[in-house]
């Protein structure tokens, strides 16, 4: 048998030395001109596939000083840095110890190869409906420090994703950090991803799920889904039927129920729109009771 391997498009590879660098190449960002990556573990397959179109200049962000760190202080909450990978966030001792939903949705990506070139925030850049961690990033309300020579501006991340492989992330832009704030006191979340082959294969259903409780009742609750609708998304009806209740069979049941309703799947060739529909409802279900310990 004869394998062919497609060779990678023409284009201008540059490797800035600083962050200021990156945007005076991205200041005249039009119509795909400039193309910023970190892991290359998306966008170099996609090149080779063509999958996207080239672009002019390919800007490798591997190398800039002051994008690699996760950092925690109990008045900002959790930093991420562009260049964090997904392997330091899922094996992060703050992470796991304060975010513990964070680190199982990055430890639940790919490959531990690819772990250690992907980051953390080009999982989100890529803004696939299946990325793991943006169920996760929703249910903490993430916020996202973008920067361009026109200066800075915050996008949460609920406001992020606006179609498959679309942000609201302007051309001239580049995503600094993430930041998520403290979490609340007794407080708890789990992410749960159905695939076949677990972290080696795209996320059929993705979900997390995040409660805040006082005396007993949900303070606040959370739900992420992905890989269910055009983009990563909450599963607000589900939310508002949990909040302020004591979390019962009765009460569990209504809010998988919601969530499977809210959720707009595809047929693909890894799952039809009705199963993933049935499987929502039952990883939040599964969610709920983990997280409460039930």
């Amino acid at each position: 048998m004869v394998t062919y391997f497609r060779r990678l498009p023409k284009f201008d590879y540059v490797k800035p030395a600083g962050i200021d660098e990156v945007l005076d190449l991205l200041e005249s960002n039009q119509d795909g001109k400039c193309r910023v990556y970190a892991g290359g573990t998306d966008v170099i397959p996609k090149l080779k596939t063509r999958a996207i179109n080239s672009p002019e200049i390919l800007i490798d962000l591997k190398g800039i000083p002051g994008l690699d760190f996760i950092t925690y202080d109990d008045e900002i909450g959790l930093r991420i840095g562009a260049l964090a990978t997904v392997y330091s966030v899922a094996h992060s001792r703050v992470v796991k110890d304060r975010y513990p939903i964070l680190a199982q949705a990055a430890g639940s990506i790919a490959s531990t190869q690819v772990q250690n070139r992907a980051t953390l925030v080009g999982n989100i850049c890529n803004a696939v409906p299946s990325a793991d961690s943006a169920p996760a990033l929703l249910c903490l309300d993430a916020t996202l420090d973008c920067v361009s020579k026109k200066g800075e501006r915050t996008i949460r991340i609920g406001d992020f994703f606006l179609d498959p492989n679309k942000t609201s992330l302007r051309a001239d832009e580049l995503v600094r950090e993430i930041r998520i704030p403290p979490s609340a006191d007794n407080s708890n979340g789990v992410y749960l991803k159905l695939s076949s082959r677990q972290r080696m294969d795209l996320a059929v259903v993705g979900v997390a799920a995040f409660i805040s409780t006082d005396g007993g009742r949900v303070k606040s609750a959370r739900v992420g889904l992905g890989a269910v609708a055009p983009t990563p998304m909450r599963a607000k009806k589900a939310e508002e039927i949990l909040q302020g209740e004591v979390i019962d069979e009765k009460v569990i049941s209504r809010a998988a129920k919601a969530a499977s309703e809210e959720s707009r799947p595809i047929d693909d060739h890894r799952a039809s729109a009705e199963y993933r529909k049935i499987m929502v409802d039952v990883l939040v279900r599964r969610g709920i009771l983990q997280v409460m310990n039930l």
